[in-house]
């Protein structure tokens, strides 16, 4: 007897600022698998080691505004007075074309989307503990002391919201692999129930 393949899935990875979602993303891309991994829209300045349309699209102010006003994202926030979305279009096309999509987008984000495509799976990335986490935002050299006790703040804020996630994921200290294996183990698992999510958006 022949089993379907179970329809694609819509993977939102979240957390606060510095549990370390842009590197998570990226061991997963290194491993080659068939996925799609969105391309977010930003309009914060682009750091030394970014790549346009790998790392962010990265736009003005004023072209991301033409977006949003073009109806072109799925979600949009402004969070510490810098624009991010997740573009539309992107994400259909690969769900269309049966590919598992996989997205990092901060936790305001992450709330939009499970209103939107409440089957969406989603995963809270967080650090083993504050310190961890104050720490890891020391070593980026990007904050200033004020600014770093406002992430800080917003973490603890982020955290309330944990309930609206589908799994949590810690990402701790030297321990990347781990955290990359267990949401690989996430996927697979969803790709074995016996009623499979069904995103539309």
């Amino acid at each position: 007897m022949n089993t379907p393949p179970s329809p694609p899935l819509l993977v939102v990875i979240s957390g606060p600022s510095g549990v370390g979602k842009d590197t998570v993303v990226h061991h997963l891309k290194q491993r080659g698998l068939p996925f799609h991994f969105v391309v977010t829209a930003t309009s914060r300045p682009r750091r030394p080691d970014e790549v346009h349309g790998v790392d962010y699209f990265f736009y003005s102010d004023a072209e991301f505004l033409k977006m949003l006003e073009g109806g072109e994202l799925i979600e949009h926030a402004l969070v510490y007075n810098e624009h991010k979305g997740v573009p539309k279009q992107q994400v259909r096309d690969a769900m269309a074309s049966g590919l598992d999509v996989v997205m990092r987008v901060d936790v305001q984000g992450a709330k939009t989307i499970k209103q939107l495509a409440p089957e969406a799976v989603a995963i809270f990335l967080m650090a083993r503990d504050e310190a961890e986490l104050a720490r890891r935002l020391r070593l980026r050299k990007t904050e200033s002391e004020e600014h770093l006790q406002t992430r800080l703040q917003a973490a603890r804020e982020e955290l309330r919201y944990l309930d609206l996630f589908d799994y949590k994921v810690v990402n701790a200290d030297s321990e990347m692999e781990r955290a990359v294996n267990t949401i690989l183990a996430i996927i697979d698992a969803e790709h074995h129930r016996t009623h499979p999510r069904k995103v539309s958006l």
